[in-house]
This record gives C-alpha cells, structure tokens and sequence, in this order.
C-alpha cells in the first residue's frame, strides 16, 4: 500500500526540528523510519508532517566519557552501534545484541532512539537499556529533561515523549568492576518477533553483591523483576542459586496469549531466559 501524502521537513538542526514540531499538532519525528512507515503505509495511523531528523549530525555521536559512560545520539544505526570501537570496548552487549537486529539492510537505517521512542514491548535494547542503567535524554524547546530508561517506556507504544519533544540521546553508565551484562531472547524463528527477552545486570564477587533483572514481551512494558532481584542479592553467583531465584517469576507478571504461546508458556519462558541471562551476566563479569 502507498504512503498517504504528507508534507516532508528535514531540518538542519535539532532546534529547526523542535520549531517544525511544536508548529502542527499532527507532526510526527522520522528517524530510521523502519517501523513509522510501515505504520502509514498500512493506515494505523496518520500524520500532517513527518520530521525527519536521521540527518542531523548532533544526533549522530557516539562519546566516551572519562568516566567509562557512554553517550549515544538517538539516532545512531544499529550497524554503527556494532561497528563503534568506543561501544565495544566497555558496552560490548549492546554492540552484540545491535548486530544481531532483524537484517542489515535494518541495521543500516534502524535508529536506537526509534527502537525506543516506537514502544513497541517486543523490541530489543528496551530492557537491555533498562538493566544497563540508562538515561533518555529528551529535548524540547525548553531544555533537555532526563528520564531513567526503567521511567521511559510508559505502555504499548506509549512512551515519556510528548508532543513537541525527540529523544536526543542516551546516556550510558560504566559497568562497575567486576559487574557484567547479559541479553537472553526466545523468538519463534532468528528473524521474527520474540515471545520473551531477559537482560540482566550482576554485580559479584564470589557472592552476588548487586542485581537487576529486566523482562520483555510480557506486559505492556518492559519491567524490572523486583523478586528475583531480592533472591539474587546475597547468593552465591552459581547457577544453582539463579535457577533457584528464577522460580521467583510466577503468577506476577501477565504475559498475552497469542498464536506463538500462551500466557502460561511465555511465563514459563521468562524464568528461562532470565535464568539464562543472569548467567551470562556472571560469566562476563569474571571475564572483565
């Protein structure tokens, strides 16, 4: 199906780009555009003017911090999420997890600020950025407000940009000493939609001083599993002791049914991957 006609902006700059936003009540921003298009194409929704902000070189860093943080532009691709040395060297997981999104052909146009701002709960960096410890910088007119990555993601497809703002970038902590990351999903085939993810950020020595458990694709939002985290804290960091916390995923999370698996399924599903997950965590975190 075609596009609808609708009037095209591409500002030189972010400020231009929040002027042509606030200007129209029905103006959309367009970043990679992998998912908005298809939206229009198929009349889910339509727009009065669609901003296209992919250009824009301020949204197009990637910075070290002295620190060891990470500042990434909104709308950096995946494949230069994959390809940066920066990103590697202290966020290899979101490098690795970038690299394996759908195609190339959509890791060269797909954006991180647009896998995020789409809300879409079966998307991949959500939880990861959530259990990374993220912050989305947003901008408006005003000034840049900035929302812990667990506040960003409000409900399918509902986020905490509003009208008249764009994500511009997102801020990464270091992963601390002796800290590590893992990303878990189970999809019904490499190139299709998940029926669960699970990342995971452990901190240990020997013990797990430090936890946090993110799950996707089993509510309207990504979520931080509070009771596995509480298991974790304080026990060995073996695999015995996270299969033991991940019996802590049960009846409190609400997973749909759909033609993939039923709600029982994907909540079994979680404790798997998430079990998964936190072990990989570990394994990275005694390998740094």
């Amino acid at each position: 199906m075609l596009l609808e006609s609708v009037e095209y902006v591409c500002p030189e700059s972010v400020d231009e780009a929040l002027r042509a936003l606030g200007a129209v009540d029905g103006a959309a921003v367009l970043a990679g555009g992998q998912s908005l298009l298809n939206v229009l194409k198929n009349r889910v929704a339509s727009v009065e003017v669609l901003v296209d902000i992919s250009r824009l070189p301020e949204l197009r860093t990637i910075e070290r911090g002295a620190d060891g943080s990470l500042a990434v532009g909104a709308c950096v691709t995946y494949d230069e999420l994959d390809r940066s040395a920066d990103v590697r060297q202290g966020h290899t997981v979101l490098a690795d997890v970038a690299s394996h999104i759908e195609d190339q052909q959509i890791r060269n146009r797909g954006t991180i600020g647009g896998n995020c701002c789409l809300g879409d709960p079966t998307n991949n960096l959500p939880p990861l950025l959530i259990a990374l410890g993220a912050t989305m910088n947003i901008q408006s007119a005003s000034g840049i407000r900035q929302v812990a990555a667990e506040e960003f993601f409000f409900a399918f497809f509902s986020t905490a940009v509003e009208q008249g703002e764009i994500l511009r970038s997102i801020t990464i902590p270091a992963i601390a000493p002796g800290a590590g990351v893992g990303y878990q999903s189970l999809a019904v085939a490499a190139d299709s939609k998940a029926i669960v993810r699970a990342s995971a950020y452990v901190r240990a020595n020997g013990t797990i001083e430090d936890a946090r458990v993110v799950l996707s694709v089993v509510g309207p939002r990504p979520i931080r599993h509070t009771g596995m985290e509480g298991r974790l804290r304080g026990a060995a960091a073996t695999a015995e002791a996270v299969a033991a916390a991940s019996e802590a995923i049960g009846d409190d999370i609400e997973p749909a049914s759909d033609a993939h698996g039923s709600a029982d399924y994907r909540r079994r599903m979680a404790r798997v991957v998430a079990r998964r997950a936190v072990d990989e965590a570990i394994a990275r975190g005694a390998s740094r």
